[in-house]
């Protein structure tokens, strides 16, 4: 095989990956910025406290890896500056391959997010994935003085176009929400149906008997049998939804929020909650204060500081408490608007998008 044909084979294969897994990223950088966040945590605990001081930036290193990552892919594809990008890809892909094995091996931060949330990998699958990319990387790097130079004039605009569009594509989703929804709680999920496995579990027991291991469809009522593990044969019947969750000092509010129409404004963090369209929910609230709806103010915050924002706006509305990462999960914008009927997610606003009291209605 000629040289420049192995040299374009893996620059198709590594380029496409990583321009593939950069737009998937740049639908949704507030996402990759969460789990930077995470990663500081960790790092913060286990290496060093200044890791801590990055988040913070979370969100802009976001938009630099994830529009990165789309302009490499780009280039390599497109044969501009291959020497310097081939560096470049080295050096990122160094990068991953440290946070994916750091993942993996010490099980912090089970969910890399290296494709987002449209194609969920194990810490492991996300290491292995990432030494495969790293030896083709180590092939073009070895070579990169062999590797072909010239390129067309429209190759150059190409990369700045594509620069251009996927930072744009990114401001955009921060502004707004992702222009496609990935996650367990996209429009049209029941979620209460999704809480429940989608058939019946089916587990093997794993028991001994004396010295014998033997593997059991049910627990045995018998004596002499000593449990070792069981370990579930159908795991895609598991529900897709595990984590929800609202609640106030009087219980558990999740079967309320099931019922009927509800208008449910959420927060992950009330301390960085934006102020700038508070104006609007608040005239889109008392808008609906007679509407067949329930308005209902769902925050990762105390029962006090949740009534504290409710009083101090006026807002004639029911607020619960909730977990910051399921909060996270659902919305990309703090705060934001989750319309449900009867348990389905009807629609969501993102705060600069706040709609009118008539067009929330008519999603009834």
């Amino acid at each position: 095989m000629n040289k420049q044909v192995f040299f374009w084979i893996l620059r198709l294969l590594v380029g496409g990956l990583f321009v593939f897994s950069g737009l998937i990223k740049v639908n949704d950088p507030v996402g990759t910025a969460i789990k930077l966040e995470e990663y500081f945590d960790v790092f913060s605990n286990d290496i060093a406290p200044f890791f801590y001081a990055l988040k913070p930036f979370a969100l802009p290193l976001s938009v630099f890896l994830v529009v990165s990552e789309v302009v490499l892919g780009i280039m390599l594809l497109f044969g501009v500056r291959l020497k310097q990008t081939v560096w470049a890809l080295a050096i990122m892909i160094l990068f991953f391959t440290f946070l994916t094995f750091y993942s993996a091996y010490f099980n912090k931060v089970t969910d890399c997010g290296c494709f987002g949330d449209a194609i969920k990998l194990t810490p492991w699958e996300s290491f292995f994935k990432d030494i495969v990319l790293l030896i083709l990387i180590s092939f073009l790097f070895y070579f990169r003085k062999d590797l072909s130079t010239k390129n067309p004039n429209w190759a150059s605009y190409s990369v700045v176009i594509s620069l251009l569009l996927s930072l744009g594509m990114a401001v955009y989703a921060i502004e707004n929400l992702p222009f496609i929804d990935f996650r367990a709680y996209k429009i049209g999920v029941n979620i209460p149906v999704n809480m429940q496995p989608s058939a019946p579990m089916v587990y093997t027991y794993v028991m001994k008997k004396g010295e014998e291991v033997v593997y059991l469809d049910q627990y045995p009522t018998d004596e002499g049998y000593e449990f070792v593990e069981m370990t579930l044969n159908n795991p895609e019947a598991l529900p897709k939804i595990s984590d929800f969750a609202a609640w106030n000092p009087t219980g558990d509010q999740a079967e309320y929020l099931f019922q009927g129409n509800k208008v449910i404004l959420l927060s992950s963090n009330l301390s960085k909650m934006s102020i700038e369209n508070l104006d609007q929910l608040t005239r889109l609230f008392t808008a609906l204060e007679k509407a067949p709806v329930d308005l209902v103010f769902m925050a990762a915050a105390t029962q006090e500081e949740i009534d504290a924002i409710i009083a101090k706006y006026g807002w004639k509305i029911q607020g619960l408490q909730a977990d910051a990462t399921v909060v996270k999960t659902i919305m990309r914008a703090n705060p934001g608007i989750m319309i449900l009927k009867d348990g389905v997610v009807v629609q969501k606003y993102h705060h600069n998008n706040t709609p009118e009291a008539l067009e929330v209605l008519e999603l009834f």
